[in-house]
């Protein structure tokens, strides 16, 4: 199986303007120094964590999904982030698995951040994803959904665990833990991109975004509170290498997440 090259793309975001956002990452994808598999974007990526889902909400057929399909296909890679989505009367935080032939796959958030409103505004997914690229099994997942380590379960379900993040500075403590407690526990890679900058209603973002090895507790790659991009190699050699060493997935208890 080939090694995975991924692109964490940390970046501010223009408060509520979708175009400006747009244009941002799409300058910024176009600069990035290597060819890579995966582009991953933050958590709401052409507004910022907002409330005001009505207004700012997309369709499947909207501009965001339709500069994504481009993007995927002018990089040859998969473009994943989460944007409003306006659906069937309800509104997601959705993300999109867009892939360079112009399919997709979706998931939406299931664990909606009730302290910020978030639970009153959008509605909640009942089903992971589990996607493959190249062989690799990846599942993605949305900020607060790192706070319940029972969703992001692995059993032999994938490789590489994805967390796309507005995730605020006062809690980085918890973001840096809980990424490296869900390496250590699946036996997987963790992705996470957060946003840096200040959004409109004030909470600030430290970003954080990095990598984590699957079993040695090592980041392999953390970014600073900044502007940045990183692309990074995944050895799936090495995964194997970390499972087969301490095979105690195998051993875990059997149970099942109902809705």
């Amino acid at each position: 199986m080939k090694d995975l090259s991924i692109s964490l793309i940390q970046s501010d975001l223009h408060w509520q303007d979708a175009q400006a956002n747009r244009d941002m990452f799409a300058s910024k994808m176009a600069s990035l120094s290597a060819t890579t598999d995966l582009i991953i974007l933050p958590e709401m990526f052409t507004t910022g964590f907002t409330m005001d889902a009505s207004k700012w909400a997309e369709p499947m057929t909207g501009p965001t999904v339709a500069w994504m399909t481009n993007q995927a296909a002018k990089h040859d890679a998969v473009v994943t982030g989460s944007i409003i989505i306006a659906e069937g009367g309800n509104y997601y935080n959705r993300l999109i698995w867009m892939q360079p032939d112009g399919t997709y796959s979706t998931y939406d958030k299931r664990h909606l951040f009730a302290m910020a409103g978030e639970n009153g505004h959008y509605a909640a997914g009942s089903e992971r994803l589990i996607i493959m690229l190249h062989e690799w099994k990846i599942c993605p997942l949305i900020c607060y959904d790192l706070r319940f380590p029972v969703w992001a379960r692995n059993d032999d379900a994938y490789d590489l665990l994805i967390y796309m993040a507005n995730w605020p500075d006062r809690r980085s403590y918890d973001w840096n833990t809980l990424l490296r407690a869900r390496a250590i526990e699946n036996q997987a890679y963790v992705a996470a991109v957060n946003r840096v900058g200040t959004d409109g209603n004030g909470h600030a973002y430290a970003g954080d975004s990095c990598l984590i090895d699957p079993g040695w507790n090592k980041t392999i790659q953390h970014m600073e509170d900044k502007d940045t991009t990183a692309t990074v190699m995944l050895s799936y050699e090495h995964l194997q290498e970390v499972r087969g060493k301490l095979p105690f997935l195998k051993d875990a208890d059997q149970f099942s997440v109902e809705e």
